[in-house]
């Protein structure tokens, strides 16, 4: 992938002069950070700055010695540590910038998501679009995922430096030449400079962004684009990461930011900020020309030799340089570990005469293979002859992409393990070797059916995907050379050709991988018998009959000394049933007078059952003299019918579970009127597809004359029986004969629309005016008599066989189902209520299933019931002590007593809703009330028809007799 990049050598701007006091040296930098522990959650963190050394009294010189540490804030709270300056590995860019690092290292207390960040004082004086720069903090953050799943994670590394010129009205792009050790997956967008104004370094850990910013395009009067076709733009790749200011309008200095995300398997586990300084200048110099190789894809040991060409429109002199990490070298230019030795170079190096030319080398192994493609970025810069002309730069970049070599001698041949058939593949040991790859890299296998040649490319189209057909059977370590494939101990299938092919497969987070192999094809023989039918007899619950037929092991000579031979069938109850059990042992010689291929299995459940099978079959050890197992056949059932009554017709449906197919054939549906076992007619022959397409909906014709015509009216009165005849095969090399099976016969009545008429309905009434008071006295539960009739006349279905009965115990609410009664019944007595009242309705249900509307809706209510005395004796005497109810009170639900003596004081209150209504003559602390007069007020809920009914209030007069006072 081509990026064009325009970069200027650092240019000195005049600054404004600016008091000693204030540390006015920053100018860019990042966050990086990695894990150093396998057993706890340390991390090394790494601050990069880059500092403005200027002497004189405008310059950064002093601020820059000084800054001798920074604060750093670790994401939890407001934890601050301050950490000293590297020295040894402080550089210089340039004559005035140099690359200060300040490294510490942090254990986390456990998972999780952490902004890590810092603060120096202030940025530089004189930055255009950051107001009172000078006064505002550099504030850089970095966020990281914690979580030991991740390994020893650590960010990207940016190996560009951040210090770029422009000149105004040229395009500007700069390149992070970020690279990820981990292989991770990187993705870029634009960011807002942070810091406040009048902060100190240790005053916060809160980020936010530059107050008062503003996009650099923003600023100048003439802002459009180098090729003045648009306003100017501020964009960055997400996929590149070039970040490119089309074009500058206005000198001055600048800053931006830009975010690096860090991705993998499609989660972000991390990102950096980086904060860019750029500044513009007026310049009459043209930028050079860089031409960089297409992108690469190579195999692992590939040496790569590639030429980098530079021209200068101006004939000035070039340099070339390169950055990315297979050069293994930090933005400072020192030697740091990114990846396997040996490094790539980009030779000469220095200043050369225009034309420029460099060859850029780099012997690849397999420890580079890896699932991302390396960047690598060249940048050319000039040397204008003229005194005060600015550098310009040019960067691009190419990508390369490495895999591992191909696995090499597969081979593959039939065998048999305790699962039944397999397949065993062997290969030459794996050329990179288990030392040049990473702990965890396997070999990987991919089964087919089928040897037809697949295109692969390992660049454009690595690893075999699902619609190559071939799917993972297995993995083992690298180091390993054969795999036995059993198909998961269920056993391969005979007669099929296979296609193999492996894999080496890195493990995360590189997951790189190999070329695929050459495919190596087996065919697995038939050594076995074939079952070819699983036919119904006869349909029986306890007297069902099948017949088992099979092949006999093709291959097998009678007279090799290996006989006698056994078969021994095995069957399972279901479709797919799995508890196989033995049922028979044929031994057999193999003559061709002999019997040995048939079984029938009587004493079967066909009504409700289809039935499984399996042969095995045995041979005798010449040595021993006993059978050994050589193969057992596929699983074969029978056929299963299902029919469904519709509207004046029957829906049949019907499935096999066999080795072979049944697809693409025409299978015949027979009828009989008699019983599911005949006679029957064939009256339809159904073209089938695939196992979908097993259907057949029988209106009563029959489409086959050659057994006579023999049409029915599919009468809802009648019961219409019904067997299907399957017609399937194997498919090549095996036996290709037509295998024809017969389902159970299964039998089915039509359905009909009519509805039933809706019943009248009546339950027994309750008289209230002729209740006695002690009518229902103690009585707990309760009964309502319903009785119903069928109306004589009108357009309904007489074919009647229940009733469902619904009720509610409340007026107003939907019934719900209740219970159902045989057609025979035309009463029905609701028991053990708490009360009588509800509603009720009848429906009326057809033999077809079909339910007539409900009926007349009929509802009964209680009779309530309260009367209360006027007068008690609570003298102890069991005898008239309670003021209570008289006799018996009905359907009470709850109820609240009060009792106001003659001046209206009240002096009881129940304290719960008693439907009882007992009181004893005391007052609510238990003292005894003297004898007079008092009144009472009783609210009370009774249990009505209508649920939601308000309470009723009873008021009256109750005097208490006593021989001697109470108490007050």
């Amino acid at each position: 992938m081509k990026r064009f990049l325009l970069l200027l050598s650092w240019v000195i701007l005049n600054l404004l002069a600016v008091s000693d006091a204030l540390a006015t040296h920053v100018r860019a930098g990042e966050i990086t950070t990695r894990r150093i522990s396998s057993t706890a959650l340390t991390y090394e963190i790494t601050l990069t700055v880059y500092f403005d050394m200027s002497p004189g009294p405008n310059g950064g010189l002093q601020a820059a010695l000084a800054q001798r540490d920074v604060n750093f804030c670790f994401g939890v709270g407001q934890q601050m540590r301050r950490v000293p300056r590297v020295d040894a590995e402080t550089r210089n860019i340039n004559a005035n910038t140099t690359i200060n690092i300040y490294r510490t290292t942090y254990t986390y207390p456990g998972p999780g998501t952490y902004d890590i960040s810092c603060t120096i004082t202030n940025r530089n004086e004189g930055t255009r679009n950051i107001p009172t720069s000078v006064l505002t903090s550099f504030k850089l953050r970095t966020t990281i995922v914690v979580n030991a799943g991740l390994g020893l994670n650590g960010t990207p590394v940016l190996l560009n430096p951040p210090l770029d010129s422009a000149r105004v009205g040229q395009k500007w792009c700069h390149n992070p030449a970020a690279f990820d050790a981990d292989g991770d997956s990187l993705a870029y967008r634009l960011y807002t400079p942070s810091g406040k104004l009048n902060e100190t370094d240790d005053a916060s850990c809160d980020l936010g962004f530059v107050a008062g910013y503003a996009d650099p395009t923003s600023i100048g009067l003439n802002r459009v684009n180098e090729a003045n076709t648009g306003p100017s733009t501020l964009t960055v790749n997400p996929i590149t990461g070039d970040v490119c200011w089309d074009a500058p309008a206005e000198v001055g200095q600048y800053n931006i930011a830009f975010i690096v995300e860090e991705w993998r398997d499609g989660v972000k586990i991390g990102e950096i900020v980086r904060d860019v300084q750029i500044i513009v200048t007026p310049s009459i110099n043209k930028r050079p020309e860089l031409k960089v190789p297409q992108d690469l894809c190579v195999e692992a040991g590939t040496l790569i030799n590639q030429t980098i060409t530079a021209t200068d429109p101006d004939g000035n002199r070039l340099e070339l340089t390169g950055y990315g990490g297979p050069f293994n070298k930090g933005p400072n230019n020192a030697t740091i570990q990114l990846v396997a030795p040996p490094a790539a170079t980009l030779t000469p190096s220095g200043i050369q005469n225009n034309p420029a030319t460099g060859t850029f080398r780099w012997q690849t192994n397999c420890a580079h293979v890896r699932a991302e493609p390396y960047d690598v970025i060249f940048r050319v810069v000039d040397f204008p002859r003229g005194a005060g002309q600015t550098q310009l730069a040019t960067l691009e970049s190419f990508r390369i992409k490495i895999y591992a070599p191909k696995p090499q001698g597969l081979t593959a041949r039939p065998a048999a393990d305790a699962a039944g058939r397999a397949i065993i593949l062997n290969w030459t040991a794996y050329a990179c070797g288990v030392s040049s790859l990473p702990e965890g890299s396997q070999m990987v296998i991919y089964r087919k059916e089928g040897c037809d040649q697949v295109n692969l490319d390992p660049c454009t189209n690595p690893g075999l995907a699902p619609s190559t057909g071939y799917v993972e059977v297995g993995r083992v370590g690298i180091g390993q050379t054969t795999f036995t494939d059993n198909n998961n101990n269920q056993g391969l299938k005979r007669g099929v050709q296979y296609s193999y092919r492996i894999v080496v497969m890195l493990p995360r987070p590189n997951n790189g991988q190999s070329v695929v192999s050459e495919q190596v094809c087996v065919n697995l023989p038939q050594q076995v018998p074939l079952i070819t039918h699983v036919t119904v007899d006869s349909t029986f619950e306890t007297r069902g009959v099948i017949t088992v037929r099979w092949t006999r092991p093709p291959g097998i000579n009678p007279n090799d000394g290996t006989g006698p031979f056994q078969y021994r069938l095995f069957r399972a109850t279901g479709l797919t049933g799995t508890n196989f059990t033995q049922i028979a042992a044929i031994t057999t010689t193999l003559q061709p007078t002999v019997a040995d291929t048939v079984y029938t299995d009587r004493g079967l459940n066909t009504v409700a059952n289809a039935y499984r099978y399996r042969i095995e079959f045995y041979f005798t050890e010449p040595g021993t003299g006993q059978l050994q197992r050589l193969d057992v056949t596929d699983n074969a059932s029978s056929v299963r019918l299902t029919a469904t009554g519709g509207v004046k017709r029957v829906q049949l449906k019907w499935e096999a579970n066999v080795p072979w197919s049944n697809d693409n054939q025409q299978h015949r549906v027979y009828r009989s009127k008699t019983g599911p076992n005949g006679p029957f007619n064939l009256v339809a022959v159904v073209p089938v597809t695939t196992a979908a397409s097993y259907v057949y909906t029988d209106q009563g014709a029959d489409t086959y004359a050659a057994d006579g015509v023999q049409p029915v009216s599919m009468s809802v009165d009648s019961n219409y029986c019904y067997r299907v005849e399957t017609v399937g095969r194997y498919s090549a090399p095996l036996t290709t004969i037509l295998l024809n099976n017969f389902s159970q016969g299964v039998c089915a009545m039509p359905i009909d629309t009519v509805k039933p008429c809706p019943p009248q309905l009546a339950v027994d009434t309750l008289n209230c005016a002729a209740l006695t008071p002690d009518a229902f006295c103690n009585q707990t539960t309760f009964a309502n008599n319903l009785t119903w009739q069928n109306p004589a006349t009108g357009n309904c279905d007489r074919n009647i066989v229940k009733y469902n009965i619904y009720y509610t115990p409340c007026e107003g609410q939907d019934p719900v189902l209740l219970t159902s009664v045989n057609a025979s019944a035309t009463t029905y007595r609701h028991e053990n209520l708490t009360s009588l009242a509800g509603c009720y309705q009848v429906t009326a249900v057809s033999r077809s299933g079909v339910e007539s509307a409900p009926s007349n809706r009929v509802c009964k209510d209680n009779c309530p019931y309260l009367m209360m005395p006027n007068v008690f004796t609570p003298n102890g005497d069991g005898k008239n002590d309670v003021f209570q109810p008289m006799q018996c009170p009905r359907f009470v639900e709850s109820a609240e007593l009060t009792i106001i003596n003659r001046w209206g004081a009240k002096v009881y209150e129940s304290t719960t809703n008693d439907a009882s209504l007992r009181w004893d003559g005391k007052n609510n602390r238990g003292q005894e009330l003297p004898g007079g007069l008092y009144y009472y007020q009783i609210q009370v809920k009774f249990k009505r028809l209508d649920c939601g009914a308000p309470a009723e209030i009873y008021k009256g007069w109750v005097e208490i007799l006593r021989e001697s006072g109470g108490t007050d």
